[in-house]
């Protein structure tokens, strides 16, 4: 065997033996930089990677890694580790390092001058890199310079191989059982860009007190939700949901036994419910950035909520139903409820960061309830809409506030109506004198309105939440007396991880969206007030219980009427 041969088959062991070393390091070693995504900075719901999103992610990482070397700025082979910047005497690795560099000229670095000693390694990378060290090696056989690798250089190497042999096997085995998985994903995979998050919603409820309480029995209701939430760029997010239930909201009665028309107490997961389980699409909206806007466009089924920051944490629930507070008003300021439908909005960050205005935002939207009725009276301009603006602001993570305007229009006979029920004149929330646009004969007449609230959410420490809004509610009719006003307040108090993490305990108190004389309503003129509390336990991930209760004072606006108490036991699976 000649000389040099066996100078090749004594040098390839040594650089293979320092490759899988260096590789074995570069996986083991952490990484401590947390990378948060661009969608998340901006609002727009995470889509979590799925193995097999993950997998072709991979893909196209180890291609443009492979690639940065082809670069025309791509740099010449390194002679000294000092030439890395982020590579210091002081690391660990550092004469592992200098000597693969210094001595062997086997590394070569990113075009940036870089190491990334702290990046996890992929397998195609290691394969990489340990072709550029045999053809370094190569390079030093036909330079006859293979010598330069001592006997001792030779055992050290075979000892750290023997070392970490169980090692490597076992990321060996690890490797190869991902790659099966990944390709049985692949060949089973339901979409390389969708996943499913579904919600389903089982609650036992119950109302008691007087007339209401004797009128009402016992109910077990339900809703479900499937949303598929689809993502081309990683950045944007499109929404298709569907919606099923069977839920409805308690009819409650005066003190002549006579019904109170009013949406005092309605539940989140009553909104929008079809009564019979009937699937229908109740959201079809798609979110994305555009320069260093946040753009949102709904095609059915858009409420203000989606893309507007309401500041009630813990009590707001993004889903409107299985998580946060038992009832519409506890959910979120009513201001948000006047309108929906299809429509386009937009947030925009003011000034930079670290600058006089660089927490703040705006907020706009348009919303129209009759975009899809080609009829003279509707459409996506001419029918019922609801134009929002909004200020944001922001001190820290710990005070955020808001300032809201909403311009509304409506025909269809109810102030407070987000257009999810599907039928005309519903509302939900608040009581009937807040909502009916009409004149004292009970007929309803198209009505403007301009709407102004402010909220504030204030997060003293990681397990105390406190949360507040004002709105009020300046409605002109066409007819005589058809011109009132409307009010609404509330103040929350939430306290998360409340007695196990994931926990929350939630006290929300103030008077639903309610008008003082108003023709036709009687004197009614009694501040309908809401008391409600919850405690949500999370048994696991994927499933929380909610017992709530709901206590309604003066309902309709009249004293005279029995209180109403409803008690609720939520159960919510996520999947």
């Amino acid at each position: 065997m000649s000389n040099l041969l066996w100078k090749s088959l004594v040098v390839s062991p040594a650089v293979l033996g320092a490759t899988l070393l260096v590789s074995a390091t570069a996986m083991a070693a952490p990484n401590p930089t947390t990378q948060v995504s661009a969608a998340k900075q901006l609002g727009v719901t995470e889509v979590a990677q799925q193995p097999e999103i993950l997998a072709q992610t991979t893909i196209d990482q180890v291609n443009r890694y492979s690639n940065e070397g082809n670069q025309g700025n791509s740099q010449s082979q390194v002679t000294s580790v000092s030439q890395f910047s982020d590579v210091q005497p002081t690391d660990w690795a550092f004469q592992a390092l200098q000597s693969l560099v210094e001595r062997y000229g086997c590394i070569a670095g990113y075009p940036n001058a870089t190491y990334r000693g702290n990046r996890a390694l992929t397998r195609y990378e290691f394969a990489a890199g340990l072709n550029a060290c045999l053809d370094r090696v190569n390079e030093l056989i036909a330079t006859a310079t293979a010598d330069l690798v001592t006997k001792q250089d030779l055992a050290t190497l075979q000892r750290l191989q023997e070392e970490f042999s169980a090692e490597l096997a076992t990321l060996r085995g690890r490797v190869d059982s991902l790659e099966a998985r990944t390709a049985e994903l692949e060949a089973n995979q339901f979409s390389t860009t969708t996943k499913l998050v579904g919600e389903a919603i089982f609650a036992v409820t119950d109302v008691f007190g007087g007339d209401t309480g004797d009128n009402n029995n016992t109910v077990f209701q339900d809703r479900v939700r499937l949303d598929l939430q689809t993502s081309f760029t990683g950045r944007d997010v499109l929404h298709t949901r569907l919606a099923a239930g069977n839920a409805t909201a308690f009819t409650q009665f005066d003190n002549a036994g006579g019904t109170i028309n009013t949406a005092e107490g309605t539940q989140t997961f009553e909104i929008g419910s079809s009564g019979n389980n009937a699937v229908r699409i109740d959201r079809l909206t798609y979110e994305a950035p555009v320069g260093p806007a946040q753009v949102y466009l709904a095609a059915s089924g858009g409420r203000h909520s989606h893309y507007t920051a309401v500041n009630n944490p813990y009590f707001f629930d993004n889903t409107d139903g299985g998580n946060g507070a038992l009832s519409t008003f506890a959910t979120e300021s009513p201001i948000y409820r006047i309108g929906g439908g299809a429509g386009i909005a937009l947030n925009l960050p003011l000034g930079k960061s670290g600058g006089i205005l660089g927490n703040s935002s705006i907020t706009a939207g348009y919303l129209a309830s009759q975009a899809n009725d080609p009829a003279l009276s509707s459409g996506l301009t001419n029918g019922d809409y609801a134009a929002l603006g909004q200020l944001n602001f922001s001190v820290g993570d710990r005070v955020a506030l808001a300032a809201t305007y909403v311009h509304g229009y409506s025909a269809s006979g109810a102030l407070f109506d987000s257009g999810t029920d599907g039928n005309t004149g519903a509302f939900d929330v608040g009581t009937g004198q807040a909502n009916f646009l009409g004149n004292a004969g009970g007929v309803v007449t198209p009505s403007s309105s301009n709407s102004y609230g402010v909220s504030a959410a204030f997060r003293p420490s990681d397990k105390l939440s406190i949360s507040g809004f004002v709105s009020y509610h300046d409605v002109t009719g066409v007819g005589a007396g058809d011109d009132y006003q409307a009010w609404s307040y509330g103040l929350g108090v939430a306290l998360p991880d409340f007695g196990k993490k994931g926990n929350v305990l939630g006290v929300f108190a103030g008077a639903e969206p309610y008008s003082f004389n108003r023709p036709g309503f009687g004197g009614n003129n009694d501040i309908p007030y809401h008391f409600e509390g919850f405690y949500k336990y999370r048994v696991s991930d994927n499933i929380s219980v909610t017992p709530g209760v709901i206590w309604l004072t003066s309902p309709g606006q009249n004293s005279d009427n029995d209180d109403a108490i409803i008690g609720t036991l939520r159960t919510t699976f996520t999947f």
